[in-house]
């Protein structure tokens, strides 16, 4: 079984650089700290009214994806000054048609259950295939692992797993005494897009956590921050539309999963739900971001066992353990839209001794319209974080 991606669409490439991903012009952003909907950050938003901001924009991701396509092939003069993005294009309208047919079929076969979503059916392409090929036929077919899946049978228990996890980083004891941690180093994003970025990571203890990427040689650039304080997260990406923005959808939940789990231990107690599928083989995303300063990585498939949680909060969460060293490898965390999950994806490998306990220096952070590769240099357990590191944006500064 192979579960790694074997390709990324033209949609994807675009927009990391661009960064440009809704289906509206903004309005003004609001000082306010409460976190806005859709109709209330963008113009002309019709049939994808009263969802959170982040789950708007990963709903935008999904349909970049399963089209292959980027922002310019929706939205007039997408990628300049002169972009329109309330504009009612002919592709938009469509757009708006497809996602009611979704929410219609989805309502009617399967009691209002997500079965259907733009993916099913368009898998990177502006037109779903119509007819089988022969070589897809008589040749090896794609093997793909589903979102959802039950426990396996002949598999280890999901609690085994995690023992073993624990054991190989330096165990629960160790772990347990790990109040906060301050990493640093350099990222470089999709297709070398962003290199030179200067990263500062900032977490404690059970559930707050900042990333932080500065591009001090790029001052106009602006900053990338997704901050999260134990309750409020905030996310800001350089040349987007919305600048920044508060989550409060699946994003924020997402970044509470991402913040707990910056703390092996603690997955016992963040994930329900704990079971163990079949086992299978990852390969790394491809793409020049193997390389980050003068560190390369090799690039292999890697045998896997394969858990399967749930947060409080419904985000569903997948972490692949490699199956010689029990190291964790991947974690996939899923979020909803209304037109299909949305995927989160972090890598990790280049695990080093941190004090007796093993850490990963490298890690790749992959979502729907960007990808950021990071190579620590330094990681540091139990210093002083101050509580400004996990704020909104404009207050988190670098060391």
């Amino acid at each position: 079984m192979t579960l790694g991606s074997k390709h990324l669409s033209v949609g994807f490439a675009a927009l990391t650089f661009a960064g440009l991903v809704f289906f509206a012009a903004p309005r003004a952003q609001s000082q306010t700290t409460k976190a806005q909907k859709s109709e209330e950050a963008f113009k002309n938003v019709q049939v994808l009214k009263g969802i959170p901001v982040d789950d708007f924009v990963g709903t935008m991701g999904v349909m970049s994806a399963a089209l292959g396509f980027d922002c310019s092939e929706c939205h007039t003069n997408a990628g300049t000054d002169k972009v329109d993005w309330a504009a009612d294009t002919p592709r938009k309208v469509t757009a708006r048609k497809m996602v009611t047919m979704v929410a219609a079929i989805n309502r009617a076969n399967f009691a209002g259950v997500q079965q259907v979503t733009c993916w099913t059916c368009h898998r990177g392409r502006d037109r779903p295939a119509q007819t089988p090929t022969l070589e897809t036929i008589y040749g090896p077919g794609p093997d793909v692992i589903d979102d959802i899946f039950p426990q396996a049978p002949g598999q280890p228990t999901a609690n085994d797993v995690i023992d073993k996890y624990l054991a190989a980083i330096g165990g629960a004891q160790k772990w347990a005494a790990i109040t906060s941690i301050a990493a640093k180093g350099a990222s470089v994003g999709f297709g070398g897009f962003g290199g030179g970025g200067q990263v500062q990571l900032f977490a404690k203890s059970p559930d707050q956590r900042t990333l932080l990427i500065e591009f001090k040689d790029a001052p106009g650039r602006g900053d990338s921050v997704r901050s999260f304080d134990g309750k409020t997260g905030w996310v800001k990406t350089p040349l987007t539309v919305l600048g920044e923005y508060q989550t409060s959808g699946g994003e924020l939940d997402g970044a509470r999963l991402d913040a707990e789990l910056t703390f092996p231990g603690r997955i016992k107690q963040v994930l329900n739900n704990m079971h163990v599928g079949l086992p299978g083989t990852i390969s790394d995303l491809p793409g020049p971001s193997s390389q980050v300063g003068d560190r390369a990585v090799e690039m292999k498939d890697r045998p896997v066992i394969v858990l399967q949680g749930t947060t409080a909060g419904g985000t569903v969460a997948t972490l692949y353990f490699d199956r010689a060293t029990n190291l964790l490898l991947r974690y996939v965390r899923y979020s909803k839209s209304p037109i299909g999950r949305v995927p989160t994806q972090v890598d990790y490998s280049d695990y080093r001794d941190v004090n007796g306990l093993k850490m990963p220096f490298r890690i790749t952070f992959a979502w729907l319209d960007g990808r950021d590769a990071i190579q620590f240099d330094e990681i540091r357990t139990n210093v002083p974080v101050d509580a400004s590191r996990f704020g909104r944006p404009a207050t988190v500064k670098g060391q």
